[in-house]
């Protein structure tokens, strides 16, 4: 199954390379000198892009984290998809899937949040759509409409879920794990966007929503709604 592991060494892998090249370049320096002539600030650039480039190896390891966590028992609640802070709670319109009017939870992740988005609830994937669009700031008011997403119908016994991955700014990289028809679990990782992103679950207006806009939550761990009794 792809994982975030799996998305990190597409970046790793070259970064591990550069770091190579520049490490060996860096520490023959001494004999390149006797042989070519070359200027004298070379080896001060060399060693600062390789401490650059090591760097940007460890936050790609940190930013693709993937930390396992522990689903709440209770069946009823609906948990997060995604880590990150909520930003609004609202009543409205389903967009993709026409379920209706629901409320629509969304979290925006920053590029230091976990980024595998998580199934909020137990059930199969009737349908997935992808959008192409526009690359706005997350916290933007009109990105959940204009930006590029790709959203999920996830049918329940209770009801029917939708999940929306939204691209921003930096993240350009909507990557999807899972298909129409797959089973999945509350807490199933379905997929991931690269580097800052907004992710949003519309639940059913019979649902209790038990999170409020400022508060923090974490994919597959934080009960964001209820189903009712």
């Amino acid at each position: 199954m792809p994982s975030a592991r799996q998305e990190a060494k597409r970046f790793l892998i070259p970064l591990h390379l550069i770091n190579a090249l520049l490490f060996v370049t860096w520490w023959f320096w001494p004999w390149m000198l006797t042989q070519l002539v070359l200027p004298w600030m070379l080896p001060q650039l060399v060693l600062g892009l390789f401490i650059l480039f090591v760097g940007a190896a460890f936050f790609v390891s940190y930013f693709f984290r993937d930390p396992e966590r522990t689903v709440p028992a209770d069946e009823k609640i609906i948990v997060s998809a995604a880590d990150g802070l909520v930003v609004d709670v609202v009543e409205m319109e389903e967009p993709d899937f026409h379920l209706g009017r629901m409320r629509r939870i969304a979290v925006f992740l920053s590029v230091f949040d976990v980024h595998v988005n998580r199934s909020p609830v137990a059930g199969r994937i009737a349908s997935t759509i992808y959008k192409p669009g526009e690359f706005l700031d997350v916290r933007h008011p009109e990105s959940s409409t204009r930006n590029e997403c790709r959203s999920w119908r996830i049918e329940t016994e209770r009801g029917a879920v939708a999940v929306r991955q939204i691209a921003g700014l930096i993240a350009r990289r909507i990557v999807a794990w899972s298909a129409e028809g797959d089973a999945v679990a509350r807490g199933h990782r379905f997929g991931m966007i690269r580097f800052g992103s907004r992710t949003e679950v519309f639940v059913p207006l019979e649902c209790s929503v038990l999170v409020k806009a400022g508060d923090r939550v974490a994919g597959a761990s934080t009960p964001i709604a209820r189903w009712p009794e």
